[in-house]
């Protein structure tokens, strides 16, 4: 599996890799696109936080060199009065994708939570279609836990999705 040199957080001159599966329906995966949309509150959120959050954050994954090839992201998800868990997503440029970035970036991701906050458990949901990105995740150390139904719009209709964990305890760092 690729090794990502770093997963970092994204320049301001980097900001236009938000738009690329938002403005660019052909940048985008068939899984991706979910309509023309800008980055606009990105942007603002950049000015303001740089994209690092408490309740989340975007980091960039950089393939080798320095040059960003796409992005990963985290958002708190509260479950219960007093827990959350981290649920992951993860955006490649055409170019970077099929080459084992995506599992490299998502386990990055997963490293980093795990080292740096409290989580007890790191989850991300995919279309049952999107069989690449179902296999990354489990290359990548996290477990099928079943299939939500109905509950992604895109493209005019529901579509159900499977989702992934990794708790604390099971996760073994870096691989």
């Amino acid at each position: 599996m690729p090794k990502i040199s770093v997963l970092r957080p994204l320049a301001e001159a980097e900001l236009s890799i938000l738009d690329h599966g938002r403005m660019n329906a052909a940048e985008a995966s068939e899984f991706d696109f979910h309509g023309f949309k800008t980055a606009h509150g990105k942007r603002a959120a950049f000015a303001e936080n740089g994209l690092l959050a408490e309740d989340g954050g975007t980091l960039a994954v950089v393939d080798g060199g320095d040059e960003a090839v796409g992005t990963v992201s985290w958002r708190r998800a509260t479950t219960g009065t007093v827990s959350f868990t981290w649920n992951i997503g993860i955006s490649l440029r055409t170019s970077a994708r099929g080459k084992g970035l995506g599992t490299a970036a998502q386990r990055a991701l997963a490293d980093y939570l795990f080292d740096y906050t409290r989580a007890n458990r790191v989850e991300a949901h995919t279309e049952t279609e999107n069989i690449a990105e179902q296999r990354a995740l489990e290359k990548a150390g996290f477990t099928r836990e079943g299939v939500v139904r109905g509950a992604a719009f895109r493209a005019g209709r529901w579509r159900d999705m499977v989702a992934y964990s990794v708790l604390r305890t099971e996760y073994q760092p870096g691989g």
